[in-house]
Order: C-alpha cells, then sequence, then structure tokens
C-alpha cells in the first residue's frame, strides 16, 4: 500500500474519500474488540456498540486524518488530479542513461 518498501513512488496522493485501513474494517472492529463486545448481553446493545465502533473506524481511516499520520504526501481534490499529476512528473528526475544490459540476470522465480 502506498507504494511499498520495495516499490518507492515518487509521490503518493489521495482524494478526500480514500479510506485506508489494514484489513477490512468490521471485520477489524469485531477481531479487535471481540471481548468487549461479547461481554454486552443484550444484544441491540451489542449491535449498537459495534456499530459505534465501525464508524469510528471509518472515521479514522478516511485520508484527511490517516494521511496526517504519514504515508500520504497530500490528499487532493479529485478536479486537481490531472494537473497535480502532470506538473508532479514533471518534476522527476531525468531517467539515467543505460550502461549495462536491461536485465543482468533471469529470475526464474
Amino acid at each position: 500500500m502506498c507504494g511499498a518498501s520495495s516499490l518507492v513512488g515518487f509521490f503518493t496522493v489521495a482524494w478526500p474519500t480514500a479510506e485506508f485501513a489494514g484489513m477490512n474494517l468490521e471485520g477489524s472492529v469485531k477481531l479487535g474488540y471481540r471481548k468487549e463486545l461479547a461481554a454486552i448481553a443484550d444484544p441491540e446493545e451489542r449491535r449498537l456498540d459495534f456499530e459505534r465502533r465501525v464508524a469510528r473506524a471509518y472515521e479514522n481511516a478516511k485520508a484527511i486524518n490517516a494521511g496526517a499520520g504519514g504515508g500520504l504526501d497530500d490528499v487532493i481534490d479529485p478536479a486537481d488530479t490531472r494537473d497535480w499529476i502532470a506538473s508532479s512528473l514533471r518534476r522527476l528526475p531525468p531517467t539515467p542513461a543505460r550502461t549495462a544490459k536491461k536485465y543482468p540476470y533471469i529470475d526464474t522465480w
């Protein structure tokens, strides 16, 4: 996600509607708060607590909030996407001239 460690990108941006989480948010709430949810005897109250926790997880996963924690260079307006990409590509360093073989080895995997 966001370039990973082996595929370092030049920039990482997201729209405000993007969501960043390690897994499905409902599933993470079920797993992360399993004991707390199981301790609530009333099924309706358990459902309401689950929905409240899921809503909080969705709020924390929004790009505006997740971008502040790092990993994103910017959260951009969707209408500015084309201009942002074009200006960012113009800022990339030139590709160095290749002096060796394109593929120095054959990956058999």
